[in-house]
């Protein structure tokens, strides 16, 4: 896991908005509202939703300890199913001679094989279990500050948009330039100047 890993990459998060009282239950309700659903035996290709920190393959959020001081610790786990295309390939190509050969016709059209398609590829989600991806996000609710253990954009896209339907709160993403903005009680002037501002190199070489 990120958290409890020597190495870790993270994203940094501003809550804007506050979970009204009471904030723990109403926390833990909107945890368990947007739990995460299991697709195994199931067509879905994708399933996104909350988990326990703790026990992430059998979330509890009733009995999970969510409070460390002043933050919330848990998870967000995303499973995603993938047919190899050699797979898909085979198998469609098995529907495909089967089809002609009920019909007795030499081809198919273009919309038959694309519902054809689709139906091998729901068959085949089915069989296929689902590959977990677990990300840790610790909130620091006094603070209004966010982490995410990835920085990985498909994992913060989903964040910020199941943050939003779950808790009914936007989350804004904090790079340095964001930070100064919002924090820093800049001028126009200083503002025009960060806007202007560039990366500095402190990769170069020694001057002689």
């Amino acid at each position: 896991m990120g958290l409890l890993s020597a190495t870790m990459s993270l994203a940094r998060y501003r809550v804007e908005g506050r979970i009204p009282d009471p904030f723990l239950e109403t926390v833990r309700d909107r945890l368990k509202n947007n739990a995460i659903r299991e697709i195994d035996n199931d067509p879905a290709e994708k399933s996104v939703g909350w988990t326990c920190f703790e026990n992430p393959f059998q979330p509890d959020f009733d009995s999970a300890n969510l409070v460390f001081g002043t933050h919330l610790v848990f998870s967000l786990r995303i499973d995603k199913k993938q047919i190899p295309a050699k797979v898909l390939r085979k198998h469609l190509n098995m529907a495909a001679a089967k089809r002609l050969k009920q019909t007795e016709r030499n081809s198919l059209t273009k919309n038959e094989k694309q519902e054809l398609r689709d139906e091998v590829a729901r068959r085949l989600y089915v069989r296929i279990p689902a590959t977990p991806n677990l990300y840790e996000v610790v909130w620091n609710y006094e603070e209004q500050l966010l982490w995410f253990f990835t920085t990985q954009k498909a994992a913060n896209e989903e964040l910020e948009s199941i943050f939003a339907k779950s808790f009914k709160l936007s989350i804004i993403r904090m790079f340095p330039f964001t930070e100064a903005e919002m924090v820093c009680d800049l001028t126009d002037k200083q503002k025009d100047l960060l806007y202007k501002a560039g990366p500095t190199d402190f990769q170069g070489g020694a001057h002689a």
